[in-house]
């Protein structure tokens, strides 16, 4: 076997392996039928769309021949530590953690440190384009999720709502 694209026949694998994670996790829920979907109906369907895609992905690395061979590059560790530490801030400023008695800092906050955080993994960034880029995201979560959808969390913290 002779891999014709490195990139893609990763690429494929890694779109595999999500794809067969996604169909096995929702196994475990009520799928129901097409007329009738449970819960675990469309996380099924697209875990099994993804890794068929994987699949052709995969076969086409090893079908169709690339200039250079598409080699993987190095690891970009700075953008790859940002964006999941920004990923855990979030998460840890929405909800809090309450064993050890972390309060949680509402979704303005979350959304803001999540903004800074992840636009720190670009190189050359800028505060200003940054701090606009997060209030857009946070009033649009806001507009879409408090007010257009009515979803039950705590937008500022505690210590500031009462």
């Amino acid at each position: 076997m002779n891999i014709k694209s490195q990139k893609d026949f990763f690429c494929g694998l890694m779109f595999m392996g999500v794809g067969v994670a996604f169909a096995w996790g929702a196994s475990t829920y009520n799928v129901g039928t097409g007329a009738r979907m449970g819960p675990g109906y469309f996380p099924l369907m697209l875990g099994i769309l993804l890794a068929i895609m994987g699949a052709v992905v995969t076969f086409t690395a090893l079908v169709v021949e690339v200039e250079g061979g598409a080699k993987i590059g190095k690891w970009a560790w700075k953008p790859l530590f940002y964006i999941i530490a920004a990923n855990l801030a979030f998460g840890l400023l929405l909800a809090g953690l309450p064993s050890i008695k972390f309060p949680a800092f509402g979704m303005v906050i979350a959304i803001y440190a999540l903004t800074f955080i992840a636009s720190m993994a670009e190189a050359g960034w800028k505060f200003k384009a940054t701090f606009i880029l997060a209030t857009v995201l946070a009033v649009g979560s806001y507009l879409a999720f408090v007010v257009a959808l009515k979803l039950q969390f705590p937008v500022w913290p505690a210590f500031i709502t009462g």
